[in-house]
């Protein structure tokens, strides 16, 4: 097998401790022919290129036909030198990740960001399907994004597009619920995500004088009577919604799919609508905010429909 066969596609999601490889054949839609897990080598660059490699080759078996390849990585990779930035899997830091998997594999890859994918698996075929745009918004231990138009992804001038997560949180709210401007591993202060993702709730929590309590958990002491944990949700729903009014005004998908451990959290989609269209113009709606259909099983999904974006943009004319 030495070309890459547009029939089959194989999807790896890659994350902080399991790498995760789902081939699908792509006779009549995306259907699944095999999946395979394995942990994550996450400080042995060597050695996650051979498990990737490893991967590859039983799923190309599985398929007989040696297919695209699709991969949803953590962090971004610098535009200008190609090295990927990731802090869940420290061996891929400032690495030339593509080439040495391009090597290994002997075909190309395409490798786009995890919220990017989970993005374009609620587009095509998930909870957005059919909608002329929407934006995939991850509230993990992060928050990020993947913006679609007609379903197919748009990463932008430097791959980076539904970043929202690293927006800055504006000074006045920051002042209203008296909270520091955090430093972000990315190099800056004061990022929604340091807010708004699980990490970011349990500190609100504390910062209001509770203990360090998981979401869930949090959630399920304000619906208990908890006003600690009241306090925390209304916080936290206050920083969300107003990062979502700019998603709104600067994009104004038909949906926002939510994604990640907080997407489980049943009052975000009853409550942050009219919290959302407390920061909008007069008239400005908020598009549906919608729970995902694929959930976190989207990321290895999503990857492989980016490989198939990828070699139709290369077929087009």
């Amino acid at each position: 097998m030495t070309n890459t066969d547009p029939q089959g596609f194989h999807g790896i999601d890659i994350g902080g401790s399991k790498i995760e490889l789902v081939a699908f054949a792509d006779d009549t839609g995306l259907r699944e022919v095999f999946r395979e897990r394995i942990a994550t080598p996450g400080h042995d660059f060597a050695a996650f290129v051979q498990g990737v490699a490893g991967l590859v080759g039983r799923a190309d078996a599985a398929l007989g036909r040696q297919a695209a390849v699709g991969i949803g990585l953590p962090g971004v990779a610098d535009p200008a030198s190609g090295r990927q930035l990731s802090s869940n899997v420290p061996a891929l830091n400032g690495r030339l990740v593509a080439p040495a998997l391009e090597q290994a594999l002997g075909r190309p890859v395409v490798i786009g960001n995890d919220c990017q994918c989970f993005a374009l698996s609620e587009a095509q075929g998930g909870a957005a399907d059919g909608l002329p745009t929407m934006f995939g918004a991850i509230l993990g231990t992060g928050a990020g994004g993947g913006y679609c138009a007609g379903g197919r992804l748009q990463r932008g001038f430097n791959g980076v597009a539904g970043e929202w997560g690293h927006w800055s949180v504006p000074a006045h709210l920051l002042a209203q619920y008296g909270l520091p401007s955090i430093p972000c591993p990315c190099g800056r202060q004061g990022c929604f995500e340091r807010y708004v993702s699980g990490p970011g709730m349990r500190m609100l929590h504390r910062h209001l004088g509770g203990d360090d309590a998981e979401p869930m958990v949090i959630a399920a002491r304000a619906n208990a009577g908890d006003a600690v944990a009241a306090a925390t949700l209304a916080a936290h729903l206050d920083l969300l919604a107003h990062a979502f009014s700019s998603l709104v005004l600067g994009l104004d998908p038909h949906a926002i799919v939510l994604g990640g451990g907080l997407s489980q959290l049943p009052h975000l989609y009853q409550q942050l609508p009219a919290a959302v269209r407390r920061y909008l113009f007069p008239g400005a709606q908020v598009p549906p905010i919608l729970p995902p259909r694929f959930g976190d099983a989207g990321g290895a999904r999503g990857a492989a429909l980016l490989a198939r974006q990828q070699q139709t943009n290369r077929s087009a004319p």
